[in-house]
């Protein structure tokens, strides 16, 4: 490296190395490894302007190796983000502090994306460079013309999602999509050749992928290589051969380095081997200087690219607007004059029908079930190796991969991705479901055959547990439609919520339409509502959800006919029910003495709404292979078998 070069390299190693020796905590292996690739990057290729940290057209940068964080804090400090600051960094990994010990993302800071489950980075990367080709396409590459890279390590590679989004990746050929892998052989319990002896070339050459070895630590090395990348026809791996702690006379590459704080002494060996004769947090003036004037010159890229973006401002806009309103009201109406009987899945292709032709910025897709989940529409066009024309992708089956995508599709901009697979494999999901949550992105999921309702295929893709385990997740809508007309007004709550993920739960079997009448207003808006009564005074409460609406409804009529009158509640989404008016909520849970609940899953949530001495109908065991109809009968979801059980609690 140049002196010049090696003396910013230097400045993210000793931000890094100092802010982990005062929080004691922290991973400063990578931050020295990775920081002359990370100089060359930002001094050279990476088009960003931390003036505005949010332009559209910028570099996306994610650290998927995100142990790692003090790379990013300190680039984002050095290059002049008003997001951190020194003093922030001085508090890394301290309460509130935005440098915390893994990137968490907030809107406008140059924090992409969270990261801290390996591998995630990786899939949200590839969300990011499909967005971009999606958009190029729609506005052409004087607009939108960017690349994004990610920053991965050992360990991100081990994780199965790494697998599922760089095979899909390089079968889109995202030649805009750049891998910076720190090859430094190094995992926390000591060298990765204790776990791992893959051939990464072939690796990534089956994948579709090129690939480029290069030593890290050599200046024209890296600076070939990114040059090299920047005409890629393919998604490109750089192999950095690194040395992880790079610096340390004692424990430099070794596991010792990758996760624990150097120490009083040690940190002073590396002072005195790289020259660095500065108090902790000092970088020099003319250092910091040259690292500043780094970051202006994406003032001046932004402003060359706004006179091109003027005459697509108008277009771009309409296409991320989020006036839904009059959309939802307009079809609302035709839907309710439609009374057959419908699965929910379908229920919700029919929404998507007319959503996809009115809203621009929708991406679908599903993980290999599109027939299945009804995701797929006669107005939707494919995303195809290297022809982004189209608004849904195929993502194979690659559940992991596909939540990790939509959500680096959902942060790069303002499109709206959803996606479909089976509601038991929502397990499969469920780290990238979170971190949807965490990030406050919106990101529809779209979990068909959400019951026994299934029939026999068996207890292996009946879900039992996952609404409850879906809905113990904070900031996740979990949505469950009992009929078409429920099911468009979720969508429309799915589409508002601009901070929230989304489940939308549907069944394969057909159901009544228990929605008859046209309500200009959202009712699953409230989250509970009163759907039926049967008499003005009423001794029995029943809460039911999707499928289960019907049966509650057959169980209320049969029990009036023996003079037990009830109101039945649908339970669309928990989430927005627990966002109401105490007196709301009181109204809808206080009435009666006597309350039930109806849900072919776990009876884990309902507890809290039928009280002691309550039932609660559903199931606590794994399903059967059965005809659904049998699968019922067999746990006693019938309104016989449920009105025995309540004339019994209510005559005790």
């Amino acid at each position: 490296m140049s002196k010049q070069n090696r003396d910013l390299a230097n400045a993210i190693r000793f931000l890094s190395v100092d802010a982990v020796e005062k929080a004691n905590s922290g991973h400063p292996g990578l931050p020295m490894g990775m920081a002359d690739v990370a100089t060359i990057l930002f001094k050279y290729y990476l088009k960003f302007n931390p003036k505005n940290p949010s332009w559209i057209n910028r570099d996306r940068f994610v650290l998927s190796a995100g142990h790692g964080s003090m790379l990013l804090y300190s680039l984002l400090y050095l290059t002049g983000y008003k997001s951190i600051s020194l003093n922030n960094i001085k508090n890394f990994r301290q309460l509130n502090s935005i440098c915390a010990g893994h990137p968490e993302y907030e809107f406008n800071t140059g924090i992409e994306t969270t990261t801290g489950p390996l591998g995630q980075g990786i899939a949200n990367a590839v969300g990011f460079a499909l967005a971009e080709k999606i958009l190029k396409n729609k506005f052409g590459k004087n607009v939108i013309n960017h690349k994004t890279y990610v920053l991965a390590g050992d360990g991100c590679l081990m994780e199965g999602i790494s697998h599922e989004a760089l095979s899909l990746a390089g079968h889109l050929k995202l030649n805009n999509l750049i891998m910076l892998f720190d090859n430094n052989s190094i995992s926390i319990d000591g060298p990765t050749s204790l776990s791992v002896s893959d051939n990464f070339k072939k690796r990534f050459s089956s994948y579709g992928w090129d690939f480029i070895e290069i030593d890290g630590h050599n200046e024209k090395q890296i600076i070939k290589a990114l040059k090299k990348v920047q005409k890629a026809k393919l998604p490109t791996v750089i192999s950095c051969k690194t040395t992880i702690g790079y610096g340390s006379p004692n424990k430099s590459g070794t596991a010792s380095v990758h996760g624990s704080p150097l120490g009083k002494d040690e940190t002073a060996l590396v002072r005195k081997k790289l020259n660095w004769n500065y108090e902790p947090f000092k970088i020099p003036e003319k250092i910091l200087s040259e690292w500043k004037k780094i970051g202006k010159k994406g003032i001046k890229q932004e402003i060359n690219w706004q006179k091109k973006y003027k005459s697509k401002k108008n277009i771009l806009e309409k296409t991320f607007s989020n006036n839904f309103k009059k959309i939802f009201e307009n079809e609302k109406k035709n839907i309710t004059k439609d009374f057959k009987p419908m699965a929910t899945r379908k229920s919700s292709e029919k929404v998507l029908n007319f959503l996809v032709k009115k809203v621009d910025a929708l991406i679908g897709g599903s993980a290999d079930l599109s027939g299945s989940n009804n995701t797929k529409t006669k107005n939707h066009k494919i995303i195809k190796p290297g022809n982004f024309n189209g608004n849904y992708i195929h993502y194979g089956v690659r559940e992991h991969a596909m939540s990790g995508i939509m959500n680096g599709i959902a942060l790069h901009s303002g499109l709206i991705p959803y996606g479909g697979t089976f509601l038991i494999f929502s397990d499969y999901c469920k780290p990238s479901i979170r971190l949807s949550a965490l990030m406050k992105q919106r990101v529809i999921y779209v979990m068909s055959h959400d019951s026994i309702g299934l029939g026999e295929d068996g207890p292996t893709h009946q879900p039992v547990e996952q609404l409850s385990g879906l809905r113990s997740i904070p900031n996740l809508n979990v949505f469950r439609p009992a009929d078409t007309t429920e099911t468009l007004e979720c969508w429309q709550l799915a589409l508002e919520s601009l901070k929230t993920p989304s489940v939308i739960a549907l069944t394969r079997q057909k159901l009544n339409q228990v929605r008859k009448e046209f309500y200009k207003e959202n009712k699953c808006l409230k989250g509970a509502y009163e759907l039926f009564r049967n008499n003005k005074k009423i001794n029995l409460t029943i809460f039911a959800s999707g499928s289960e609406i019907n049966l509650a409804l057959e169980v209320s009529h049969k029990l009036a006919t023996q003079s037990i009158y009830s109101k039945v509640i649908s339970v669309p989404c928990l989430n927005f029910f627990n966002k109401q008016t105490n007196e709301y909520k009181k109204k809808i849970l206080n009435e009666t003495k006597y309350k039930v609940s109806i849900e072919a899953a776990s009876t884990d949530f309902w507890k809290s709404f039928v009280g002691n001495n309550g039932l609660c109908f559903g199931i606590d065991s794994f399903g059967k292979s059965a005809p659904y109809k049998d699968a019922f009968k067999y746990f006693g979801l019938t309104s016989d078998s449920i009105v025995k059980k309540i004339e019994k609690m209510i005559k005790n």
